[in-house]
């Protein structure tokens, strides 16, 4: 095996699993010992100033990245095949993730300005704030400019290799790393940084991702029955405060 080779099996082979084991075990530990920790740590009560323009344009960018990312990863070409070609698909891929990823990436650039020009701000954020921020940041920047990239392989040939290796990282198949051979180091590194945001996501405000999604749970719970507290006082109690006009 050349040096090339077992760096790509390392890189692209073993650590996405050492990421994803780290990602669910690391979030499970730090939720069963250390819950005081699981929040977002909000600093609005220190400033608000362009944190809402910040905050919902990189959320509401990165949820769609997320969901985009997640699906067009995983869902096999078989399953779509029928419907739209893969250049199709990437065509709405780079539209639409290039839409999203820019409202992040000023959302995100608003957050991390705020964050390291206030002095407060600045005095109470830990390391793991501002380094979760700059990985995001740059992650962000990365997947934009993958955007050029893909635009010279509009039949959608290198969407489909990037999509075969994370579908057979999931399903723990081989091959998954021969399959990036011949892709360009911007998507590499776009890929790698990808995996190292889960790799420190325990160990950062980000584990309050998990409670947004177990929030959904609220639609299905059943409804709470409130009961009135004059309903559970001895028989007569009312009649006896009528009479005496209270």
């Amino acid at each position: 095996m050349t040096l090339d080779a077992w760096i790509n099996t390392l890189l692209f082979g073993i650590y996405p699993y050492v990421c994803l084991t780290v990602f669910f075990v690391g979030s499970w530990i730090r939720f069963d010992r250390d819950q005081y920790t699981w929040k977002s740590d909000s600093s609005q009560m220190l400033r608000t100033g362009s944190l809402r323009w910040g905050s919902n344009l990189f959320h509401v960018g990165v949820i769609f990245l997320f969901f985009g990312h997640f699906v067009g990863m995983l869902t096999p070409h078989a399953w779509y095949g029928p419907f739209f070609t893969a250049g199709t698909k990437q065509i709405v891929a780079m539209t639409m993730g290039g839409i999203a990823g820019l409202m992040a990436l000023v959302g995100l650039t608003l957050l991390l300005h705020r964050r390291l020009s206030d002095d407060r701000l600045r005095a109470t954020s830990k390391t793991s704030d501002i380094l979760i921020l700059v990985l995001l940041w740059l992650q962000l920047v990365l997947g934009l400019a993958t955007i050029p990239l893909s635009a010279q392989h509009l039949d959608g040939s290198m969407m489909m290799k990037l999509a075969d290796w994370g579908q057979r990282v999931v399903t723990f198949r081989s091959g998954g790393v021969e399959l990036l051979a011949d892709s360009g180091w911007v998507f590499k590194a776009h890929m790698l940084l990808g995996m190292t945001v889960f790799l420190v996501f325990p160990f950062t405000r980000l584990v309050h991702v998990w409670s947004g999604f177990a929030s959904l749970a609220y639609v299905l719970r059943p409804y709470q029955v409130v009961r009135a507290r004059r309903l559970n006082l001895p028989p007569g109690h009312m009649q006896s405060q009528d009479r005496r006009g209270v």
